[in-house]
């Protein structure tokens, strides 16, 4: 990534951060709308599971300045998805769902610039996580 596309994601999420117990909202309600089977996935309370995924996205967002550091965190976090019967292919559908949402929190910034950072991101992140857990899985 660069330090442009670093910044446009970082930009942008600080526009969203205000309104993230909505934006967290918008995203579950997407996910369970394009895969329903996912729904079984989160236990919890969905208000709280939420927030751990805004705080998440928060924390990678503003450590992408420092990949050596954010790596093995992101790495963690693979390896637990493997215990909640996360597997390769929904990560393409939380990428749809979170590129949505933040069509939606972002409105006319959401343009194909910051769309792309966005997505270079997500794929990045993602595939750290899907190696992490794969590794683990074996």
């Amino acid at each position: 990534m660069t330090p442009h596309e670093i910044k446009l994601v970082q930009n942008t999420f600080m526009q969203v951060a205000p309104i993230a117990p909505k934006a967290a909202e918008l995203f579950y309600a997407k996910l369970f709308e394009l895969d329903p089977n996912l729904k079984p996935l989160f236990k919890g309370d969905m208000t709280e599971q939420g927030a751990k995924l805004m705080k998440m996205i928060g924390m990678a967002v503003n450590s992408l300045n420092d990949l050596d550091a954010l790596v093995p965190v992101v790495q963690s976090l693979g390896k637990r998805h493997v215990d909640y019967g996360v597997e390769d292919e929904h990560y393409d559908t939380v990428g749809e769902a979170l590129l949505w949402t933040l069509g939606q929190g972002l409105g006319d910034a959401f343009d194909q610039e910051v769309e792309a950072a966005w997505t270079k991101t997500y794929v990045t992140l993602a595939s750290v996580m899907k190696d992490a857990a794969n590794v683990q899985a074996a």
